[in-house]
């Protein structure tokens, strides 16, 4: 044990120091709820999969077309709000993205194209490409280094209460009236976020961006970007988000025409997989903390405890096709992609190990930008098996086969790649003199 703890013990030192502000769990559950909006606008396109396809007459690589749109700009905006927020404060940047949120949902309260529908969504995914990473940066502004992976599990959790909470409230105005409603209430709640944030949103007060700016020692960006724990964060969580655009896509498309329930069923069965995935989340949160308290390196208690649970579900989900009924197929599919959320815990923490806070909000958001990736190529590439499959059902089950593939590559290149305890270290020999430097020349003794 005292092996394990030596490095991590030094590296604690300082963040010992530092005590939770006063405000800083008011900050968290709000931007927990900023989250939960977020994923709440991003299932109803698959939760409302069946009837759109039907109103508007889609074909399944149409349908895979639409859900792969959201992700057009979502790497592009991720990056480059990603830099705005190393310099402008976050609770201005979070405000604008929520209005974009809301404003992209009222187009489709009235009858809707296929296009017009696509443009929306395209427009929201860029609103929603920085919204996990400029949340993240903002919450490590209220929480010291180690104590950052539960409040990191709590935003996670944001996107599993968005699915569980909204998913029986918008399949009850898919039901009851339309899918078109259904846009339109979620853009009234985001404006409901937007009151909120703008009444008791703060910046945290543990890091002022601008000193950082002019004060910090850098590492360039192109030795941050290729370092093997911020490669292996990228491969590890494209797998895993792989998995989720699934989800957020052709889950429920699955539930209702593959194994034949209907759409008020397909509502609650919907949910299933993101509540396991919220019991994973906060159940590595916790195992982390503690993990860390007990003296192991963050390569153990946050790197292996990533990466070992997406090996396992992508095992988990290679199963489906060799089973029989619905029950068991289901199952296995809410087993083996829920246990993909671990990663998205750890991961943020990482990279918040090496990077200089002044940087931090651009890697965080460049590496949102890269995994998020997967989004764009994952549901097209469903549509694209299901429609040239001999069966239904056989596409299906093809494209979960890839999906396992892919989790199980990524877990284990992951697993080789996090090493977040050694990687500031490496990353800043002989940037000591420069930072002896630096000080001598901005201090005023």
């Amino acid at each position: 044990m005292s092996a394990q703890g030596t490095p991590k013990a030094a590296d604690n030192t300082a963040g010992m120091s530092k005590k939770t502000p006063k405000g800083a769990w008011t900050i968290t559950f709000l931007l927990f709820l900023f989250m939960l909006v977020n994923f709440a606008d991003k299932i109803v396109v698959g939760l409302a999969g069946v009837p759109i396809m039907t109103d508007l007459k889609l074909e399944p690589e149409q349908f895979g077309l639409l859900g792969s749109s959201f992700f057009f700009l979502f790497s592009i905006s991720a990056i480059v709000v990603g830099f705005i927020v190393n310099k402008v404060p976050t609770r201005w940047v979070l405000l604008t993205l929520a209005v974009i949120w809301a404003l992209a949902q009222f187009p489709m309260v009235g009858t809707v194209s296929f296009t017009t529908l696509l443009i929306c969504r395209i427009v929201l995914g860029a609103g929603e490409g920085p919204a996990f990473s400029v949340a993240t940066h903002a919450i490590y502004k209220w929480f010291p280094d180690e104590k950052r992976t539960m409040p990191t599990a709590i935003l996670s959790q944001g996107s599993a209460f968005g699915v569980i909470l909204a998913v029986p409230a918008l399949n009850w105005i898919i039901v009851n009236h339309s899918w078109h409603y259904a846009f339109g209430a979620l853009g009234v709640v985001g404006l409901i976020w937007v009151a909120a944030w703008l009444t008791l949103g703060k910046e945290g007060p543990l890091e002022d961006t601008r000193v950082l700016a002019a004060t910090e020692t850098k590492i360039p960006y192109v030795q941050l970007l290729t370092s093997r724990t911020f490669l292996g964060c990228v491969i590890a969580t494209f797998g895993a988000y792989w998995a989720l655009s699934l989800g957020l896509t052709w889950f429920t498309p699955f539930i209702v025409k593959g194994l034949g329930f209907s759409q008020s069923q397909a509502g609650f069965v919907s949910i299933l997989p993101w509540v396991f995935g919220a019991t994973i989340v906060i159940l590595t949160g916790w195992i982390s903390q503690v993990m860390m308290a007990r003296g192991y390196t963050t390569r153990i208690s946050r790197g292996v405890l990533g990466s070992v649970p997406l090996i396992i579900g992508g095992l988990i989900l290679a199963m489906m096709p060799h089973v029989q009924g619905a029950g068991f197929q289901i199952a296995l599919l809410v087993v083996g992609s829920g246990l993909c959320g671990a990663i998205y815990v750890v991961c943020p923490p990482m990279l918040g190990e090496f990077t200089p806070a002044s940087q931090r909000g651009a890697i965080i958001a460049i590496y949102g930008a890269l995994y998020t990736l997967s989004g764009i190529i994952a549901p097209n590439v469903m549509g694209t098996v299901i429609q040239h499959a001999g069966s239904m059902i056989d596409g299906y089950m093809t494209g979960f086969t890839i999906n396992a593939v892919i989790m199980v590559c990524s877990g284990l290149l992951g697993l080789a790649l996090l090493w977040p305890n050694t990687e500031r270290a490496r990353l800043t020999r002989g940037t000591a003199p420069q930072a002896a430097a630096l000080k001598g020349a901005v201090s005023p003794t």
